[in-house]
């Protein structure tokens, strides 16, 4: 019950907070950001009720726009005991001709959970084309059958043209499976990879989260490498969180990956990229994009000037002679 306790707070400010925000800001709350760039605009979706979108044309000032879905899809309501419509931890990638936005659903502290998938021909709601067409169920986890929590998928699209989605929270840490090529379900003959994991002490029940943290996975392709950010312990607790975002490398799209030293992150390596100090309490749960010419990290972070409030963190993120992504304050 320790992680529920914290997460209630975060959700209950989250749906107020967010509610509260102007319709344009420099700073917006945001928790979990992913973002896709259309023509001159960059869309930002985030946890919040029915996602939570955000647009802007120069990464400073954002403007609100309406969620994905303004009623909770159905088939999550009846899968997912608990969830109400507040859905975690989206991904938006654009594959053959179409966006696809990948969501978690799931109950507190639990893997209860499942990522749905829906998809829109453009992110513009101007246009007469937009709709989100929601698709349901990817995967589901169930608790007592499955150490791994179905939430905060990442897909990558590797060399071969192939979709894969990685995912994960606590329990045995990150997975990865092989979609089919529209990205609607697990391709057959199903193919998982354990790309992450951190101890868990053996003593505790099957249902608990447990202590190994890691969660939140964002494959990025630069250069020969893969890059598997994750974020390890704890998020959700405003100034007392400590969230930081390690980071490690492969040749393949599903690994091993190792961090700078060859430690295999599946054995617990990951090599430091950020972490919180004096200005946030914890920063975390990442993703990363090239446009335009340049690399950029996003993530939230706790402000401590603002009573650990979520803020959207953006930098921009550059890359030592030997390969390894740096992000400044």
């Amino acid at each position: 019950m320790r992680h529920l306790c914290v997460m209630v707070v975060w959700v209950c400010f989250a749906l107020g907070g967010l509610a509260q925000q102007p319709a344009t800001t420099d700073s917006p709350l945001a928790h979990d950001p992913v973002m896709a760039k259309q023509g001159d605009t960059y869309y930002l979706f985030a946890t919040g009720q029915g996602v939570s979108v955000m647009s802007s044309k120069d990464l400073k000032t954002w403007k609100f726009e309406k969620p994905v879905f303004t009623e909770a899809p159905q088939w999550a309501v009846e899968t997912v005991k608990e969830y109400k419509g507040h859905t975690w931890a989206p991904d938006i990638i654009f594959h053959n001709g179409l966006y696809h936005l990948f969501y978690s659903c799931s109950a507190f502290a639990k893997n209860t959970s499942a990522i749905g998938h829906a998809t829109n021909p453009t992110l513009d709601p101007a246009d007469p084309n937009f709709k989100w067409t929601d698709h349901g169920k990817v995967i589901q986890s169930v608790p007592n059958r499955d150490m791994w929590n179905a939430i905060d998928p990442n897909i990558i699209v590797d060399e071969n043209g192939t979709p894969w989605m990685s995912f994960g929270s606590f329990w045995d840490g990150i997975k990865m499976v092989k979609l089919i090529d529209d990205m609607m379900q697990v391709a057959q003959p199903e193919e998982w990879h354990s790309l992450c994991r951190r101890e868990r002490s053996f003593e505790l029940d099957d249902k608990d989260p447990g202590d190994g943290a890691v969660e939140a996975p964002f494959i990025m392709k630069h250069g020969d490498y893969y890059y598997l950010f994750v974020s390890f312990d704890y998020c959700c607790r405003g100034k007392d969180s400590t969230y930081k975002v390690v980071v490690g490398r492969s040749k393949s799209a599903i690994g091993p990956y190792v961090d700078k030293e060859g430690r295999p992150m599946a054995k617990g390596g990951g090599s430091l990229v950020i972490e919180g100090n004096t200005d946030y309490a914890g920063i975390g749960h990442n993703s990363a994009y090239h446009f335009d010419g340049k690399d950029y990290f996003l993530c939230h972070a706790y402000s401590v000037a603002e009573d650990g409030a979520p803020k959207l963190f953006i930098r921009e993120m550059t890359w030592t002679p030997d390969g390894w992504p740096v992000v400044n304050y």
